[in-house]
């Protein structure tokens, strides 16, 4: 039995009928509820803080990440299961995004070399991006997201979405991730799709000076950052809302807020916790 619960039930029914009663119906001691209502059942100052991050975090991170930004932010020392519990006390933990399958499908010979292998690190930006397209099956009809990224501070720099994914949207993509950009000899890498083995987008790329490159057929790993972060606009934008009804104006509006969420706020363990925006702002 709640304590919270039992004195807003006893605060919403005394006017009608005695304490008394309420209690003997709830089989609770008058004694009990009279000590419960004397005890503060307000947050800590700890409590307190943990909410506020999740909050202003949209209830999208994880434990372990709140008791970096207490530490990092705040100055406090905390144990993560002390964090953890206090999530799950509050109900903000966020919600665990779905582990990918450690299978492989299969090795194939590529169109283009695989010049990117599976090294996701860059060492400044517009040296390595990544793109990916994905499903978007949230609106009145199937929509289709196209995004590149860049592998320096996993910043979306260009995305755009689609009633279709022809290869169009990919090429839109890359012209906007392009503009004002500096490109000659930048790494693009993406998967063996139709959309990328198009002439038209390879003649694109070498026209800005782009190298492509991609994954080996059926293997997903090779292109696992962008796919990861798909995975996760869906699962923190989308999954958390799957019963309400949509429009695509309303999906559209979702990723375009998730994207300045993304970029602008959302803190990475690997940029020390900072928001992809922060961590080149602050290496520029």
């Amino acid at each position: 039995m709640e304590p919270e619960i039992v004195i807003k039930l006893v605060e919403s029914l005394k006017n009608q009928y005695t304490v008394t009663l309420i209690c003997e119906c709830l089989g609770l001691p008058r004694a009990t509820y009279y000590r419960w209502i004397q005890k503060s059942w307000e947050p800590t100052e700890l409590e307190q803080q943990i909410i506020d991050i999740c909050k202003s975090l949209k209830y999208r991170v994880g434990h372990r990440m709140v008791k970096k930004i207490l530490k990092e932010d705040c100055s406090i020392l905390v144990n993560r299961n002390t964090v953890q519990r206090i999530m799950q006390k509050y109900n903000i933990q966020c919600r665990v995004k779905p582990k990918r399958k450690s299978k492989i499908a299969g090795e194939s010979k590529c169109i283009v070399p695989n010049l990117l292998e599976q090294n996701f690190k860059a060492d400044r930006p517009n040296q390595k991006w990544v793109t990916d397209i994905t499903y978007l099956p949230f609106g009145d009809s199937m929509m289709y997201l196209s995004s590149i990224m860049d592998l320096y501070n996993n910043e979306i720099i260009a995305y755009r979405v689609g009633n279709t994914q022809e290869v169009e949207l990919v090429l839109e993509t890359l012209k906007e991730a392009c503009n004002g950009r500096e490109t000659k000899g930048l790494i693009l890498h993406s998967d063996q799709g139709s959309q990328y083995t198009s002439y038209a987008f390879q003649e694109l790329a070498e026209e800005k000076g782009i190298i492509t490159s991609m994954s080996r057929k059926g293997n997903c790993f090779d292109n696992a950052v962008i796919e990861s972060f798909h995975s996760t606009i869906k699962s923190e934008e989308f999954y958390t809302h799957q019963k309400a009804r949509l429009t695509n104006s309303i999906v559209l509006e979702k990723v375009e807020s998730y994207m300045y969420y993304y970029n602008y706020i959302r803190p990475f363990s690997k940029l020390n916790c900072l928001s992809p925006v922060q961590f080149r702002a602050k290496a520029a």
